[in-house]
């Protein structure tokens, strides 16, 4: 439906998560288009922390960041890598800040909310509803602790992006630890395998590493937060709408990264509706990207015992910048020869083969 007295195009946007929200507090660039929501009170969900590096698109995150470090580690059984940056510091973002920043922005800018779809809905739908998952998927799964210590007992100054030091019996699994002081952190437990774990495997990880590698025992829990990522590109949720997020394939499907990837998309599409009437949606991956990420996934499902080895050699291979720019899909061809050398030869050329014959379909 077009508005005839101010020729504009109207947006109607699926549920007001993340990419959906995001886009609505941007709808002051986008003046040529009236933007409604259809908020089934998506934006009430439980709260998460969402990491990201630094990049020019995340310019309005930043703002409102909780913290960043400008230091992070990968570490396995034998070895751990520092990373610096003085470009690209890792940063972290309360969910609930972020959608109801995107939420005050969206109603100063005069987006409309909904509660239910009408038949009278916008010329252009986008969705962002989740995508339909097939079964037996890749997965990434996780619960988080954020807790208080009783004592001074974190280096603030360092993210530990990944911690292998734990049960590896079930998939790739690591530790996620993010020190927003000396005494409050996240502790998550990550998981990739294509079946979610029983609940005490993860609270016995975050329990364990926090006694034995942290050497904490007496600590509160604030909060706890636990989530599904698919990974991979997967048929949209409603073929007659244009998908958005992760329903438009902005998950990072090697990392499950998808915050950054979302602003990203958002950007695109803003940048896009300059040359045409309809908004356009496209990846924010390019296809290169997603080829190395299929074939990534491939290896981790096969053979995850080798996962710590992977991240390991990756890190060592490239700097603070190049790591930082490489997992936020901004790496050059330099960099992704980097990577390519540091990984073990035999599995990628076995999964690259299993993915040209077509023999196995799945991510």
């Amino acid at each position: 439906m077009s508005n005839n007295v101010l020729d504009k195009t109207d947006v109607t946007l699926l549920g007001a998560g993340c990419a959906s929200l995001s886009l609505a507090s941007r709808a002051n660039e986008l003046e040529d288009y009236d933007f409604t929501v259809i908020d089934p009170e998506t934006h009430l969900a439980q709260d998460h922390i969402w990491g990201f590096w630094q990049m020019p698109w995340l310019s309005a995150a930043v703002l409102i960041s909780r913290k960043k470090w400008y230091n992070w580690k990968i570490i396995t059984t034998d070895k751990a890598v520092l990373h610096t940056t003085e470009a690209f510091p890792y940063s972290a973002i309360n969910r609930n800040d972020w959608i109801s920043d995107c939420f005050e922005k969206a109603i100063d800018n005069n987006v409309k909310f909904k509660r239910e779809l009408t038949k009278e809905c916008g010329s252009q739908v986008l969705d962002s509803r989740p995508p339909k998952i097939p079964k037996d998927n890749m997965l990434q799964h996780f619960v988080g602790y954020e807790i208080q210590a009783e004592k001074d007992v974190f280096d603030d100054t360092t993210a530990i992006l990944m911690d292998f030091r734990c049960d590896q019996s079930l998939g790739m699994h690591f530790i996620y630890f993010l020190p927003f002081s000396k005494r409050q952190a996240l502790v998550e437990s990550t998981l990739f395998s294509p079946k979610k774990a029983a609940p005490e495997f993860y609270d016995n990880a975050i329990k364990t590493y926090l006694d034995k590698i942290m050497f904490t025992k007496s600590y509160k829990i604030l909060r706890k937060e636990k989530g599904v990522i698919p990974l991979g590109i997967f048929e949209k949720r409603n073929p007659l709408y244009d998908g958005i997020g992760g329903n438009g394939g902005a998950i990072r499907p090697s990392s499950g990264y998808a915050f950054s990837f979302i602003q990203k998309q958002i950007d695109k599409i803003i940048k896009s509706s300059k040359k045409t009437k309809k908004l356009m949606v496209s990846s924010p991956h390019s296809k290169f990207e997603l080829c190395m990420d299929r074939i990534f996934i491939k290896v981790l499902r096969k053979y995850p015992l080798i996962a710590p080895d992977i991240f390991i050699k990756m890190a060592e291979k490239l700097t603070g910048d190049e790591f930082a720019k490489f997992l936020s899909g901004e790496a050059n061809y330099k960099t992704w020869l980097k990577v390519i050398y540091s990984m073990p030869k035999t599995p990628f050329i076995k999964a690259s083969h299993e993915i040209l014959k077509g023999t196995d379909p799945k991510w």
